[in-house]
């Protein structure tokens, strides 16, 4: 799917914001001859010593705010982080999400996560929010929750993914649009109605927003206070939260949505909810809604045998001189089980920080099923497993 920026979010020439001064120091950093000159650790080393905003290639953020959704419920503790980036942002579409690096108190080394845009689309060095909840097992989210601080300086990439709003109130192409999602999956659904109301959206012209959301608890709800509003405005959207026990059903959304296979559907969130709505979203020949668009949290496939066939095959990782057994599992868990640190972010499948190349053999793609014995074939080793021989260039 081709996504369409919404025109009022990013200009025709996002360069034209900055002053010609600022235009021509800007081509004299980003230059070849500057690149020599500061060859071999770069020209955005140099400018991060002055100062911690300066970069000309990197992109860095100051955390303007932290706003704590939650600070006096019991659940999963969230926070909004509202960034200021470097001039070096391009701006984000709607549904994006973007890497950031932190350096944790004692870690020698940098732990980079992968978290989506909560706020509007965005044009170049504009502000971003990220809206982030503590996980038990997440080093770097608990650390941002808990210990983010106004100045505190983080490291991004710039915007990445696929999971975008491709409709704006400029670019009319459909009269429904839905949103379902679960937990954290909200963030990116956030980002996209959010980017629709600026913009203009307003329901009159016969069009129309359906939001269902799933939440643990009221608790766990997060928005909650903006929903209420976008849901008590007359603007077109319709919200629908579930808490606790009501889990998807398809003959809830058939209620709400009547035509949902044919309505474009963007849907995000825990395995378990992405695996009732495909169900739900997959005819009676096995084919999938082509408008439902699709972003994972985790693989919704933990092993890579079909059937009960169990994988056999040897994993050999050519760089390191390592091996071990076909077991199902990733090829990150192998390779970190050897005792190796291949550089990754997400674990979802969505950052592309684990890419690596195989140079033979055949593997399985855990979100799709899909399997490959293409040579040497760019992969992400986060969600793909063996399904045989394969050697790995790591």
């Amino acid at each position: 799917m081709t996504a369409l920026i919404p025109e009022q979010a990013v200009p025709a020439n996002p360069g034209s914001r900055l002053p010609v001064t600022r235009r021509v120091l800007d081509g004299v950093l980003r230059s070849r001859l500057t690149a020599a000159l500061t060859t071999p650790h770069g020209v955005d080393r140099y400018l991060e010593r002055f100062h911690p905003m300066w970069a000309a290639h990197d992109v860095r953020a100051r955390i303007v705010s932290v706003h704590r959704e939650n600070p006096s419920s019991d659940a999963a503790p969230v926070a909004t982080l509202t960034l200021q980036p470097t001039t070096s942002w391009r701006g984000h579409r709607a549904g994006q999400h973007v890497l950031v690096g932190v350096e944790l108190p004692g870690s020698a080394r940098r732990l980079t996560r992968a978290f989506s845009i909560s706020s509007p689309a965005s044009a170049p060095g504009e502000q971003i929010t990220l809206t982030i909840r503590a996980h038990a097992e997440g080093q770097v989210s608990s650390y941002l929750v808990s210990e983010a601080r106004p100045g505190m300086i983080l490291h991004l990439s710039q915007a990445q993914g696929e999971f975008t709003l491709a409709e704006s109130p400029a670019t009319p192409t459909a009269n429904h649009l839905l949103f379902l999602t679960g937990g954290s999956g909200i963030t990116p659904a956030m980002s996209m109605v959010r980017t629709l109301l600026r913009d203009g959206y307003d329901g009159h012209a016969g069009r129309r927003v359906t939001f269902l959301h799933y939440a643990r608890s009221p608790e766990d709800q997060i928005f909650a206070e903006e929903l209420a509003a976008i849901a008590a405005a007359d603007n077109g959207v319709d919200v629908h939260l579930r808490h606790g026990d009501q889990t998807f059903n398809e003959l809830e959304l058939r209620r709400l949505v009547p035509d949902f296979r044919n309505t474009d559907t963007w849907l995000c969130g825990p395995a378990g909810l992405v695996e009732l709505v495909t169900e739900a979203y997959t005819d009676r020949d096995g084919v999938l809604a082509p408008r439902l668009r699709m972003e994972f949290f985790k693989p919704l496939v933990a092993r890579a045998a079909r059937g009960d066939q169990d994988v056999t095959g040897e994993v050999a990782f050519a760089r390191s001189g390592l091996s071990a057994p076909a077991d199902g599992t990733s090829l990150l868990e192998q390779a970190e089980a050897l005792g190796l640190g291949p550089e990754h972010g997400c674990r979802m499948g969505i950052c592309f920080s684990c890419t690596r190349t195989k140079a033979a053999g055949t593997t399985r793609n855990l979100l799709t099923g899909e399997e490959s014995s293409l040579p040497d074939e760019e992969i992400r080793i986060c969600v793909t497993a063996a399904a045989g021989d394969c050697q790995i260039d790591l």
